[in-house]
């Protein structure tokens, strides 16, 4: 009797301590499934934004051309003298010439102010008036005047010529007298733009599509479906963006919206310059596809101990059996929440604390006026580039390296990887030992180190940081990183000896 009083005593201890397993599963997973949700949106956003920053430099870079070939003498005697047959050659000759230096050409030209053509890529074109309606050609001049000594970019158009999207831009070529006496034009294809987007590839995201829209008139600028480009959204979300940023209104960067039956969430960037919203959009069931799959986990995990309770209840007689097996099982339990412990909370490529790490360690935390906690910021500038430009192997060197710096020189700081290329290092502080100097000295020294020529595995290159110090003492969250930023991106230009320092507290 007392033996088997015993071993029902057991088997209840160990139905309770696997009831609490499956509490507590339960709670690690929906904590982690949240935390996840949250850093895969941000991730969406930083890849966004790098995304809007190569459109934007691709079209930048194009405007730079023909402002640049603009100003050459060959083009401005042309159009003061447009009927010299010498002068039409050799313009003509400039012209062609210039053009085999750009990539994803359509046509690059040169026209009097009434938009007769006198040289251009393609010599068939030359002697076309392009704008014979005279309210079309008035429009043309007054945008070009309206840009002044700038670019008048007519946006992503489908060209009358190729019937493929181009990037149009014009821009006015003045007399000594200051007036306009005609203009440059260039046709870029955008196929080159979207074939650099579609090479950069997002890890564990197949059903990515992109699409851009104009602002100002709600009419798409880009879409994957060809069809669409010039015609206006019919998505109510993106129409409310766009009027929401015409009122000058603040919008969140992220909706969600359905389509074909599927559900879909978007993420965009808005490029301030050209007035439109780059957007990046893919299935709701891949965005959250690492949630899912901890759902199931759950429901498995949770699924296997109803079954260990139920075997426990039944197998009293052969309790040691069972209590060697449930020791075996706990032990698992535990290993599996320290490796979801070490994905959530740590970076797997530098192995620092990550964005989540430093959330948890600094929500709501308090310190006294005499300990206050220093924040450091180093901001990898241009890191998109450097995965373009060296591999993404370079730009993985670059991370590993950028921590091993700041470890070296923040002995006592940790460092959490908060962003795709920024890092930010805690410090905390006190009267006697570390001080405002203290810290100001080693973010200089971190900074000379950084920006020192490197040797990665494509040879010595120089890479380019920001960084930003900030001082706060008192209820401390995640808000410092929004400030931190802010800090760097009003002082684009900080150098050794310039770094931007706010004390929060005063």
């Amino acid at each position: 009797m007392r033996g088997q009083k015993k071993m029902s005593a057991v088997s209840l201890v160990l139905i309770v301590q696997l009831i609490i397993m499956l509490v507590l599963s339960l709670v690690i997973t929906m904590t982690i499934s949240s935390e996840t949700r949250k850093n895969t949106i941000q991730n969406l956003e930083t890849i966004t934004d790098e995304r809007a920053n190569i459109i934007e430099t691709y079209v930048k870079n194009a405007e730079d051309k023909l402002t640049y070939f603009s100003k050459s003498q060959e083009v401005k005697k042309l159009l003061e003298s447009p009927e010299n047959l010498s002068l039409q050659k050799s313009g003509q000759a400039y012209t062609e010439d210039f053009s085999r230096d750009i990539d994803n050409l359509e046509g690059l030209w040169i026209g009097e102010w009434t938009s007769h053509c006198i040289a251009h890529t393609n010599p068939e074109t030359v002697g076309i008036t392009t704008r014979k309606n005279e309210t079309a050609l008035r429009q043309l001049q007054d945008s070009l005047i309206a840009a002044g000594d700038g670019v008048y970019n007519a946006g992503m158009i489908i060209s009358p010529a190729s019937g493929k999207q181009i990037v149009s831009m014009y821009k006015t070529v003045y007399g000594e007298n200051g007036d306009p006496i005609g203009f440059v034009g260039l046709g870029i294809y955008t196929e080159g733009l979207v074939n650099t987007l579609n090479n950069l590839s997002i890890k564990g995201a197949k059903d990515v599509t992109y699409a851009m829209v104009n602002v100002k008139d709600d009419k798409y600028v880009f879409n994957n479906n060809s069809e669409l480009i010039g015609t206006e959204t019919t998505n109510s979300e993106i129409k409310s963006i766009c009027k929401d940023i015409r009122k000058g209104n603040n919008t969140k960067s992220e909706f969600e919206y359905t389509e074909n039956g599927k559900k879909y969430i978007a993420i965009f960037s808005y490029i301030k310059d050209y007035n439109w919203i780059f957007i990046l959009n893919d299935t709701k069931s891949e965005v959250y596809s690492l949630t899912n799959v901890m759902r199931v986990y759950m429901a498995i995990f949770g699924f296997a101990i109803i079954v260990l309770m139920l075997i426990f209840n039944f197998i009293s007689k052969k309790q040691e059996k069972a209590n060697q097996k449930l020791a075996s099982t706990i032990i698992k339990s535990n290993k599996t929440k320290e490796s979801l412990y070490t994905a959530m909370f740590k970076d797997v490529l530098t192995d620092v604390r990550n964005r989540i790490a430093f959330s948890m360690d600094f929500e709501e935390q308090k310190s006294n006026p005499s300990e206050p906690y220093y924040f450091v910021m180093y901001n990898i500038n241009g890191f998109s580039s450097v995965n373009t430009r060296y591999g993404n192997d370079v730009g993985d060197w670059l991370l590993v390296r950028t921590v091993d710096i700041l470890g070296q020189v923040f002995k006592n700081g940790k460092i959490y990887r908060t962003g795709s290329d920024e890092f930010i290092v805690a410090l905390k502080g006190n009267i006697e030992n570390v001080a405002y100097t203290d810290v100001i000295e080693d973010a200089t020294e971190a900074y000379k180190r950084l920006t020192a020529g490197q040797n990665t595995p494509m040879g010595r290159i120089n890479f380019e940081f920001r960084s930003s110090v900030c001082k706060k003492s008192g209820a401390i969250n995640t808000s410092i990183i929004t400030v931190l930023k802010d800090m760097i991106n009003k002082n684009s230009n900080a150098t050794v000896g310039q770094i931007t320092y706010n004390d929060l507290d005063s």
